[in-house]
């Protein structure tokens, strides 16, 4: 296997994607249900992650249609 080719996905956390785009959990979490933010993924009874790459793609996206709409 080639490892420059393999992409490690990478879980985090709530507090990182909290961190990351600067909102708090309610927001968050309203904007899952309203399907406008990536989904977690479950890890166990209680707890839940979610795929860094979709966070970031998420930004960025936020950024270009931020751009654009001015």
């Amino acid at each position: 296997m080639n490892t420059s080719t393999t992409q490690t996905t990478r879980l985090i956390r709530l507090p990182e994607v909290l961190h990351k785009t600067g909102y708090k959990k309610a927001w968050i979490y309203r904007l899952i249900s309203e399907n406008r933010f990536p989904k977690p993924i479950k890890l166990g009874s209680r707890a839940v992650a979610f795929i860094e790459a979709e966070i970031d793609q998420w930004i960025s996206d936020a950024i270009s249609n931020s751009r654009t709409a001015s």
